[in-house]
């Protein structure tokens, strides 16, 4: 009785995860509302709430399947042996960059919408409902790509530096959250229209500064003490 009830739950989120998709995908997420997911799920609006407490959960959890193409590239990049630590960091930013000013309704319902609480606990039950949307993530890039959290996104990437010895532990809070700011800046100016710039001049420029300041980052001192050597020394280019 159990497993059947949750069969059918599962069931009835894909109806409501799907026609959200469907509708995004024709129409844009600013378009999606309960009453157009009700009627192309074939449920009254009043149904949905059973299941998800909000819209924007809905619109979250939809985004989540237009975002394969972006982690299938990340897992590549990682993957690129013949990589310098330092530039599959800064490879990773351009995907994002590339993808999210290509795609901004969709980055900003995944990574900056507010949810009105925190998705983890759904986001695995999403997962077990769309388990070909998972592609085989290798075990040390779960942290950064089985989450939703930009920040920690970007502490675990940055943790990887720190442990090839290419940036000093005490400054990866200050790294992380000036390269993050850099990006929502740029990403909220291009998402409201307030820039001339096409996506290809926003990834590019955001890079810029990204790359600045990573290739720099031992030159920096965020950790409230006299900066010591650096564990190793970074190329300028």
């Amino acid at each position: 009785m159990r497993k059947k009830k949750t069969i059918q739950l599962s069931r009835m989120w894909q109806y409501f995860v799907d026609a959200t998709a469907q509708i995004i995908q024709e129409e844009g997420v600013p378009n999606v509302t309960i009453r157009k997911i009700a009627d192309l799920a074939g449920y009254n609006s009043a149904t949905i709430y059973n299941y998800f407490s909000e819209l924007s959960h809905l619109v979250f959890f939809a985004s989540l399947k237009f975002l394969k193409p972006y982690t299938e590239a990340v897992v590549s990049v990682y993957q690129n042996k013949d990589l310098p630590p330092q530039e599959k960091y800064l490879h990773v930013w351009e995907l994002f960059c590339q993808h999210s000013f290509q795609n901004p309704q969709i980055f900003h319902a995944i990574f900056i919408a507010d949810l009105g609480s925190q998705p983890e606990e759904l986001l695995k039950y999403y997962y077990s409902v769309y388990p070909a949307d998972i592609i085989a993530i290798p075990a040390e890039f779960q942290p950064m790509l089985g989450q939703q959290n930009i920040t920690k996104r970007g502490l675990a990437s940055l943790e990887l530096l720190v442990n090839e010895g290419y940036l000093r532990k005490e400054n990866v809070d200050g790294i992380n959250e000036l390269t993050l700011l850099i990006w929502q800046g740029m990403f909220t100016t291009f998402l409201n229209n307030r820039s001339s710039y096409t996506p290809e001049e926003a990834t590019l420029q955001t890079v810029r500064y990204i790359r600045e300041i990573v290739l720099n980052a031992n030159q920096l001192n965020f950790g409230g003490k006299e900066n010591s050597s650096a564990l190793s020394t970074i190329p300028t280019q």
